[in-house]
């Protein structure tokens, strides 16, 4: 596996060597200061022109990775597991967790040398995943039959004749990633999509596809706080963001072609039209403006956070589900599934500038170091 990583430490050692040749030979005490000053400069501007690393999960492949600074896809990491969906990374950049749909398992890997360190199971279909410091939370579905919700005037689950079988809310596995250990669960409900977290740290924050609600739980808990049902305003709730301020979150509602929006104590301020199917949503960093994905629509649209008025659409590929900003905010990486591509976009010119092809049913793209996007946020 060819690693970013790897690879800046090579150019890092050849300006330091390169550095340190030339001013040994001045031979004095000035000339040694000289030279330690150098090569402090050289290490700290390789470290700041380096725009970091993408990982893109690949439902029928591997983990492949970009390099941000050449937007080329450099290698790859192979999870040791089928399905490959929800992706995190820990804010030092030293792991890497898949949730795998098809082996009931999450992967923790090792960054730096792509090595699987040992897969946590957790329980049926585990798809989405958040990690905030050593911990990650994953979403699973113990009565998961496979395949999504019934669509609009389709008999749904609780209408069905067959009460053998009984829908089980979905769960979130909460797993310390140090001891590769499942700590304990979060009943959400069925077919939860989004995780997120209020600005204070002390609440969840989920979307439950197939009830058509978004439920707040205590953290540490679990307790259920609120419930919010959206069917009378959209249904199938899917990706939610909180703005960086906490003053607001954002939740795409895939079967209303809507956004909804909540106050920072979870009430209800309104929806907001989009294209059809919605998924990923994400504010940027400064929060002034709210992203999303519409699968459907073929569409990244940009909106206003203050007036919720759309900015702009940019054309995209095929069911693109997930995106994230680069650490520098400069471009933002799309990951179009049915197209097998991601997509580079401009964030000043709202432009397609590159389509990183060759990926296999991309699913979610994140960042290192950790930001802004529909699957992660700084910490």
């Amino acid at each position: 596996m060819k690693s970013t990583y790897l690879a800046t430490r090579i150019r890092t050692s050849f300006l330091l060597i390169a550095f340190a040749g030339a001013l040994t030979a001045c031979g004095d005490k000035t000339g040694e200061q000289s030279a330690e000053s150098a090569v402090d400069q050289a290490s700290t501007e390789t470290a700041t022109n380096d725009r970091g690393i993408a990982y893109v999960s690949n439902q029928d492949g591997n983990v492949t990775i970009i390099d941000l600074n050449t937007m080329e896809t450099t290698g790859s990491i192979d999870p040791k597991g089928n399905g490959v969906r929800g992706i995190g990374i820990t804010p030092d950049g030293k792991l890497l967790v898949t949730a795998n749909k098809d082996e009931g398992n999450i992967s923790i890997l090792d960054t730096a040398t792509g090595q699987l360190i040992q897969h946590v199971e957790i329980g049926k279909n585990p798809e989405f995943v958040r990690v905030v410091g050593d911990t990650a939370y994953v979403s699973f579905e113990p009565s998961s039959k496979g395949g999504p919700p019934p669509k609009p005037g389709e008999a749904v689950h609780e209408e069905d004749d067959d009460d053998d079988e009984i829908e089980e809310p979905a769960r979130i596995a909460i797993v310390d990633l140090k001891q590769g250990k499942k700590l304990r669960e979060i009943i959400g409900g069925p077919e939860t999509e989004g995780i997120e977290f209020s600005h204070d740290g002390t609440k969840l924050i989920i979307t439950n596809e197939a009830d058509n609600t978004v439920t707040i739980h205590n953290i540490e808990t679990g307790e259920l706080v609120k419930t919010i049902d959206t069917k009378d305003i959209g249904i199938r709730p899917r990706g939610i963001k909180a703005a960086p301020d906490g003053s607001a979150y954002v939740s795409t509602l895939e079967f209303g072609n809507n956004f909804l929006v909540l106050d920072s104590e979870f009430n209800v301020v309104r929806t907001v039209p989009t294209g059809e199917a919605p998924y990923g949503i994400a504010y940027n960093r400064a929060g002034d403006l709210i992203y999303v994905a519409s699968g459907k629509a073929k569409t990244l649209e940009v909106f206003n956070a203050k007036t919720y008025e759309k900015v702009k659409e940019v054309a995209t590929g095929d069911r693109c589900w997930h995106f994230t900003f680069t650490p520098d905010d400069k471009e933002i990486l799309l990951a179009c599934g049915r197209s097998h591509e991601v997509l580079v976009i401009d964030t000043d010119k709202l432009e397609v500038t590159k389509r990183i092809g060759d990926k296999e049913l991309p699913w979610g793209v994140i960042a290192y170091p950790k930001s802004v996007g529909s699957l992660d946020a700084p910490q």
